[in-house]
């Protein structure tokens, strides 16, 4: 096992490293110069010198990518232009928001989808299997923002159940913290349902039609012990997979919902941080986003060759 996680750390550093290049590239052929846009109407020359010295600016671009690398390596991701605060700081902030709101929707997608797919699978053929796929097609194809909007005026609008926006820290009210997160959790945990859904059926499918699952049939196996015992464990390995890439696409902030419900996460974070060509921002949160992507991945390796140790010879 250690043998396996060591390979896969030595994939993960240079897969980081080349991603921190790209962002840091790519953000520099963003139109538009921080410098003038700080200055304002006015657009004092020695204003705009001062800012370019200051952050960098007048800097080859290597030498700008050494300042920035060096700085996230020691923990310091940059100081946002626009709120004149450490980036890091804004990134403490809005985490808690995102990842409580990535948890709840998780939950909704594992609660729905698993289930779902495993019914669907195991009555393959019936109405059971025609209405789980129609439910996973409809997840599919309901926008979020749509969806968002339609359960604000039925839950805030018409039946004033809940908040129609806004956030709760949970430590100031834990009853209101879920109820503002119900409505955008579900909106999320539906879209990756579905997905789940889809992935648990197929994979399900594989497994239950293999020599051992009948085998274990023939030996009058009780069918809710081979689904659970023999056959779930086997079919897991895309579904965690799976899970790992939805849980670090909610981490990276989902705008849409976000913006809906204005919900104060990384996704907003985001928005106004491109909008106000906050470059320090938004390499931070991306940065973050691709680090997470990447830690997730490495567990989801480990968790696949937990469940499945052939995989760790891979």
């Amino acid at each position: 096992m250690l043998r396996f996680l060591a390979h896969r750390l030595a994939l993960a550093v240079p897969t980081l490293v080349l991603a921190s290049m790209i962002i840091f590239a790519l953000q520099q052929l963003l139109p538009g110069d921080v410098a003038t846009a700080l200055t304002g109407e006015e657009r004092d020359p020695e204003v705009i010198a001062f800012i370019r010295e200051k952050y960098h600016l007048d800097q080859p671009l290597p030498v700008r990518y050494a300042y920035w690398i060096g700085g996230v390596l020691q923990g310091d991701l940059g100081v946002s232009v626009r709120l004149q605060k450490p980036v890091a700081e804004l990134v403490l902030e809005k985490l808690p928001v995102t990842l409580e709101l990535a948890c709840l929707a998780m939950l909704v997608a594992l609660a729905i989808g698993v289930p779902m797919g495993i019914l669907s699978a195991v009555r393959r053929g019936t109405w059971m299997d025609a209405a789980a796929n129609g439910i996973a097609l409809w997840g599919l194809s309901v926008p979020n923002f749509w969806l968002g909007i339609l359960l604000i005026l039925l839950f805030s609008v018409h039946l004033g159940w809940l908040p129609a926006s806004g956030y709760v820290p949970p430590g100031e009210s834990l009853v209101e913290n879920l109820k503002a997160m119900a409505m955008p959790a579900f909106v999320l945990g539906n879209a990756i349902a579905a997905v789940m859904m889809r992935h648990t059926r197929a994979a399900m499918l594989g497994v239950l039609g293999s020599d051992y699952v009948r085998t274990a049939r023939a030996k009058g196996v009780s069918p809710l012990r081979l689904v659970l015992r023999h056959a779930l464990p086997n079919a897991a390995i895309p579904i965690i997979t799976l899970g790992a890439l939805e849980f670090g696409q909610l981490l990276s902030g989902a705008v849409l919902t976000e913006q809906v419900f204005s919900v104060p996460g990384f996704g907003k974070l985001m928005v106004d941080a491109v909008f106000n060509r906050d470059f320090a921002t938004v390499q931070g949160v991306v940065i973050c986003t691709a680090a997470t992507y990447i830690a997730l991945n490495l567990a989801a390796d480990l968790l696949s060759a937990v469940v499945n140790p052939k995989l760790r010879r891979a």
